[in-house]
């Protein structure tokens, strides 16, 4: 592993419109926190929420939750390491393809 990852997770405590039956970006978070954990035991990253309508002073971040303000990305919002690999409703193998990218080795 060259280095810890940061994966953060946008999103708002409010259900988008179009994520009828879908879990919450709070919920996203914390089931994407445990697969990674489960897939990459041992192996450290750096888990972010960040609240679209209350963003860090980081400028990177804020980019981030204004487009999603804007509606240029659907939230949940899934960005790992200033990439985007996930919104609305993100796909593990995607999400792990790109941790493999920054050398996380999965368990068989």
């Amino acid at each position: 592993m060259k280095k810890e990852v940061e994966v953060c997770v946008y999103g708002t405590e409010v259900l988008c419109p179009s994520c009828v039956n879908l879990p919450s970006s709070r919920e996203t978070y914390e089931w994407l926190q445990a697969a990674i954990s489960r897939k990459y035991p041992d192996q450290p990253f750096q888990m972010d929420y960040i609240d679209i309508h209350q963003p860090p002073e980081d400028e990177l971040k804020k980019s981030f939750s204004e487009k999603v303000l804007n509606d240029e990305y659907f939230y949940p919002l899934i960005v790992i390491e200033g990439n985007v690999v996930g919104e609305g409703n993100p796909r593990l193998k995607v999400i792990y393809k790109e941790m493999e990218k920054h050398g996380y080795i999965p368990v068989a």
